[in-house]
C-alpha cells in the first residue's frame, strides 16, 4: 500500500518520533524513503521591503542540511535505504510539492500534542494547511506535553 514515503522532517523532539515511525511504516511495508528538510525563508518584512540576505538564507540552508544529514544518518543506522531531499521555501508547499514529484503514497510529519487534539497544529499551521494540498495520505506522529 506506502510503496514510497515522504517524511518531512526537522530534527525536532516531534520530528525524531516521526522518523522513528516512518522507519517502522517502512520496514512493515518495504516502502522507499525519502527525508525532506525544508529551509525556511527570511522574514517576510525582508521581502516585501526588496531585501533578501543572501547570509541568512545561507545559514538556513545550512541549517536544513544538517538536520538532514542527520535524519539520513539515523535512518541508515537501522539498515534503511533513504534519499535525502533539501528544499528552500513554505514546508506546506515544499512537503506537498515534493510528495507528488515523487508520487509518494505517504507524508509522515511530527506533531506535539498540546492539551487538547486539534489545538495549535490544526488551527491554520502546518498540519491544518497540509491535509488542504498533500497529494497522498499523511501519517502524523504525535508526541504528548
Amino acid at each position: 500500500m506506502f510503496k514510497k514515503i515522504l517524511l518531512a522532517y526537522n530534527g525536532s523532539h516531534e520530528g525524531k518520533s516521526a522518523l522513528l515511525a516512518c522507519a517502522e511504516i517502512a520496514a512493515f511495508a518495504h516502502s522507499e524513503t525519502h527525508l525532506l528538510a525544508v529551509a525556511g525563508m527570511p522574514s517576510s518584512m525582508f521581502l516585501t521591503e526588496g531585501f533578501l540576505p543572501e547570509e541568512l538564507l545561507e545559514e538556513e540552508k545550512k541549517r536544513a542540511q544538517e538536520v538532514l544529514n542527520e535524519g539520513i544518518a539515523q535512518l541508515k543506522k537501522k539498515g534503511f535505504t533513504v534519499a535525502g531531499h533539501l528544499a528552500v521555501g513554505e514546508p506546506v508547499e515544499e512537503i506537498s510539492r515534493l510528495a507528488a514529484e515523487l508520487k509518494c503514497d505517504l507524508i509522515v510529519v511530527g506533531h506535539k500534542q498540546k492539551a487538547s487534539f486539534g489545538s495549535r497544529w490544526w488551527r491554520g499551521s502546518v498540519g491544518k494547511t497540509l491535509l488542504d494540498h498533500a497529494p497522498c495520505s499523511i501519517f502524523v506522529a504525535q508526541t504528548r506535553d
